[in-house]
């Protein structure tokens, strides 16, 4: 299984809890790591790469050259990194076929393999829009980018990366971001949408991207089946979306403690 997340040094104590939290619920799987990074120093790295290896992981940094955005929009509001997801068929290592990429806000409480292993039906991505959004939210984004689907969250991307290199063409999304650069507000995840929302596989978000601050939602479009206890044995993917975090003091959301548990069992790995 592989594994791809896309992060600044920030907020590599948050990949540590990420790639604990992989641990504890996906016990005997063979797991690589591609952490994709401007220019993290290799320092900075060590205790990631000694964590992975003390789970039988193995950690590949990959540096992208700047000289592959050199006709990207790139701005401090427009970086390269929101094009790393994206365009990571074309900056991954050609042996690999399919990657599963990961947000650092995450916690994964089930086996993802169910997931690594899904038919892609021949699409370009696996995605989930969250159901917690009205339908006024999707329909607002229906019209702001001119697609008939749900507004897709790009936090989790399961992607055939054989597939990517034929069909996403850098050049391509390089214009598109341009000319939309006023339109944009979640610049990769509304190119995602965008340009490749009918190559999108749907997922269930409630199982594969669940959005932490909407438990209430949850429960009341499940009408009440989806409570803690569905969510500990169902939900694979918890997805800390938003601005407020569980690291950071305050966070007012059911399941900061979880997250704060994850942080405690990474601290000693």
């Amino acid at each position: 299984m592989q594994l791809l997340v896309t992060l600044d040094q920030n907020y590599l104590p948050q990949l540590q809890v990420l790639l604990a939290s992989v641990a504890v619920n996906n016990p005997n799987e063979n797991i690589e790591v591609y952490l994709m990074h401007s220019g993290i120093p290799a320092e900075s790295l060590e205790n990631v790469d000694r964590q992975c290896r003390a789970m039988g992981y193995t950690l590949f940094p990959v540096r992208v050259d700047p000289a592959f955005f050199h006709d990207a929009p790139v701005t401090k509001r427009y970086p390269q990194e929101m094009y790393y997801r994206l365009l990571a068929p074309h900056l991954l290592p050609e042996r690999l076929g399919r990657i599963l990429y990961l947000d650092p806000d995450i916690l994964v409480i089930n086996p993802l393999r169910p997931l690594w292993e899904m038919d892609l039906q021949g699409k370009l991505f696996a995605a989930a829009a969250h159901t917690g959004m009205t339908d006024i939210a999707h329909s607002v984004n229906r019209l702001r980018l001119g697609t008939d689907s749900d507004y897709y969250n790009s936090g989790v991307l399961l992607m055939d990366l054989d597939a990517g290199r034929k069909e996403i063409v850098p050049q391509k999304v390089f214009d598109f971001a341009a000319e939309h650069r006023a339109n944009l507000l979640l610049p990769d995840q509304d190119i995602l949408n965008a340009m490749y929302s009918e190559r999108v596989l749907p997922l269930d978000d409630a199982v594969w991207n669940y959005d932490a601050r909407n438990y209430n939602s949850y429960l009341l479009r499940s009408s009440g089946k989806a409570d803690t206890d569905w969510v500990m044995s169902n939900t694979a993917i918890l997805h800390f979306c938003g601005r407020a975090k569980p690291w950071k003091p305050g966070y007012p959301y059911r399941f900061g403690i979880l997250y704060k548990h994850y942080a405690r069992l990474a601290e000693r790995m």
